[in-house]
């Protein structure tokens, strides 16, 4: 990685792999709307500042977690019981809905801006080196993921050739516009598929050729994990059990027994 790359781009995969689902893991248990959204204020700035997005990639990169807790928002508020806080006819808004469908919109936030600067500042190849090397993964499993997520990545410019291929050979509609309607669209979709599958099987038998996971294999260029790995993890993991411990101290952090109330 290059020393011009920004600081999260340059840190171990499975350590920053391991951050997301620790972090993840303990949100899960709180229930107050502003430890997470503490939490998550720190984080959106730690992605903002550590990684090459742009403002306009952070904004796009929200939209399916903002709409996801919007709905777990307005689920909880309209439909768990406690004190009424609003009243519309059969529609009423209760603090308790506030409170856990804050927490859990916030918390969804949260861990999509986590997921959001994983994936931005992290390679794929580098990915499965890393967790064959440091997490173990079986060599079978890796460059499986790896040869998966290739194809994945492929599919937008294989959809624009095939498109394309079939608008040229199909005769055009009303206005000389070429075709769009649903048969079209499923021809290219059954078309990708099988080109999909066809490379799939390429990539099987390459593998296979190789004889991947018979025996030891080396590694080009090995991923380590450096002390400033471990300082990142520290750092982070630090961070989030003084934003808890002062959640605690001021009364505020609530755990899994306000589903209860």
């Amino acid at each position: 990685m290059s020393a011009a790359a920004p600081p999260l781009d340059r840190r171990n995969p499975t350590v920053k792999l391991g951050i997301v689902f620790v972090v993840s893991l303990v949100v899960m248990f709180v229930l107050d709307p502003l430890t997470p959204a503490v939490l998550y204020l720190l984080a959106l700035a730690g992605v903002a500042t550590a990684t090459s997005a742009t403002p306009r990639t952070l904004l796009l990169a929200h939209v399916p977690f903002a709409a996801f807790a919007l709905g777990v928002l307005v689920v909880n508020v309209l439909s768990r019981p406690g004190e009424v806080l609003w009243q519309a006819g059969a529609l009423r808004v209760t603090a308790e809905g506030l409170s856990v469908g804050g927490a859990l919109a916030v918390r969804t936030l949260l861990i999509g801006v986590l997921a959001t600067g994983f994936l931005l500042s992290t390679d794929a190849v580098a990915l499965m080196h890393s967790l064959r090397q440091n997490a173990r993964l079986s060599p079978r499993v890796a460059y499986a993921v790896l040869a998966g997520y290739r194809l994945l990545q492929d599919m937008p410019r294989e959809w624009t050739t095939i498109q394309h291929a079939h608008a040229v050979r199909a005769p055009l509609g009303r206005g000389g516009r070429p075709p769009r309607g649903p048969r079209h669209l499923g021809r290219v979709v059954f078309t990708l598929l099988v080109v999909t599958v066809r490379r799939g099987e390429r990539m099987a038998q390459s593998l296979e050729s190789r004889g991947l996971g018979l025996g030891p294999r080396t590694t080009w260029r090995p991923v380590a994990v450096t002390r400033a790995d471990w300082a990142l993890a520290a750092g982070v993991l630090g961070t989030v059990g003084a934003v808890l411990l002062a959640s605690a101290w001021l009364g505020v952090l609530r755990g899994p027994a306000a589903l209860l109330g």
